[in-house]
């Protein structure tokens, strides 16, 4: 049986030349902070989101920022709304 490579032996996005990110974007002002004009992957959880190993959406994003991607976080968007879907714009790898 074949073994999986080691998930940090693959070939990092582009975007790792931007570094690691003091905080994970949640909102649109918090990308411009970040200089970012756009995510490679959003994150979206019903749960409040706090950046911390505890929490798995914090793992998630920093494991997938370690590989080279911006990753910005959704927390309890309101589901009755497009709202807090808006204004991520540019292009995005994955939304989920």
């Amino acid at each position: 049986m074949q073994t999986a490579p080691d998930i940090f032996s693959y070939r990092k996005h582009w975007a790792h030349k931007f570094g690691r990110a003091p905080f994970l974007p949640m909102t649109r002002d918090e990308m411009d902070e970040l200089g970012w004009d756009s995510c490679d992957v959003i994150l979206v959880t019903g749960d409040a989101y706090v950046d911390h190993p505890s929490f798995g959406m914090a793992v998630i994003g920093r494991v997938l920022e370690a590989q080279g991607f911006r990753v910005g976080i959704i927390s309890q968007p309101d589901w009755t709304s497009v709202t807090d879907f808006q204004g991520w714009a540019g292009r995005t790898c994955f939304l989920g």
